[in-house]
């Protein structure tokens, strides 16, 4: 049994890696809350988002997110481990019946899966000491900024920085965040995901000046399952409004739900 599966899903990513149509299997709502389990699909290599405990138990915000989610619905969530290649696979061919799964919602991915309203997000920023006063790209004008080269935040930070700043650049985010800590340059250009990892280290030290990019994430449906979908978001619109993913969002990432996502609700 281990070993078809195992070929199934390889046959299904190859499928959906050659361009071809894969069958999408509708998720049915009744099914689920007489079955009283939720297979949820979640990432378990993408922290904060997705992680493994120490006993090997998925955690994380996705986590987090799915178990709410299962609560809402009445049902256990059991979460089913996938990677970024095989997620989609794996919703379209009913292996899960939801993707929690950190994926950000594109116009390519949508013409594949169904979204729910946007429950997360990820973004770029510039972060400095919160003593420095700074809250747009004009006033990096003679300042410091580490970024990593050739990253996300290197491109946004090099397209609205004024001409004398001082971009410096590193070969990674971990050498441009001790370049930082360190003190050799006072502003880093950085993802939210990986400046929460720098909170947690150094507490209240840092704060952001202003907002780079960001792109949203979805939960994911297979086309046709407009029941579930429906309920998803509802759980979405409550979880909002009641601070749940604040609250989640704060444990993981050290500040609320970001306005972006809010927006794109």
């Amino acid at each position: 049994m281990k070993f078809s599966t195992r070929l199934f899903s390889y046959v299904a990513a190859a499928t959906v890696a050659l361009g071809l149509a894969l069958p999408a299997a509708a998720a049915d709502l009744a099914a689920i809350e007489k079955a009283g389990t939720v297979k949820i699909g979640m990432l378990v290599d993408f922290p904060p988002f997705g992680i493994l405990d120490a006993s090997g138990t998925p955690d994380g915000y996705d986590a987090d997110v799915a178990k709410a989610l299962g609560d809402y619905l009445g049902v256990k969530a059991q979460i089913v481990p996938v990677t970024g290649p095989n997620r989609i696979p794996y919703l379209l061919s009913g292996q899960v019946d939801v993707l929690v799964a950190s994926l950000g919602v594109t116009e390519e991915r949508a013409q594949k899966v169904d979204f729910s309203k946007a429950y997360a997000g990820i973004s770029t920023a510039v972060y400095g000491d919160k003593t420095l006063e700074l809250t747009k790209p004009e006033e990096l004008s003679g300042k410091s900024v580490a970024v990593a080269r050739a990253s996300t935040q290197d491109i946004g930070v090099t397209k609205v920085a004024p001409a004398d700043a001082d971009i410096r650049r590193f070969d990674d985010d971990a050498t441009a965040a001790q370049a930082l800590l360190s003190g050799q340059v006072k502003l880093i250009g950085l993802s939210n995901v990986v400046m929460a990892e720098i909170v947690k280290a150094t507490g209240d030290r840092f704060n952001k000046k202003f907002d780079m990019s960001s792109q949203v994430q979805g939960i994911a449906v297979s086309p046709g399952s407009d029941a579930l979908l429906e309920k998803i978001n509802a759980f979405v619109t409550q979880a909002t409004t009641d601070g749940t993913l604040d609250t989640i969002h704060n444990k993981w990432l050290s500040e609320p739900l970001p306005d972006f996502v809010k927006a794109a609700q």
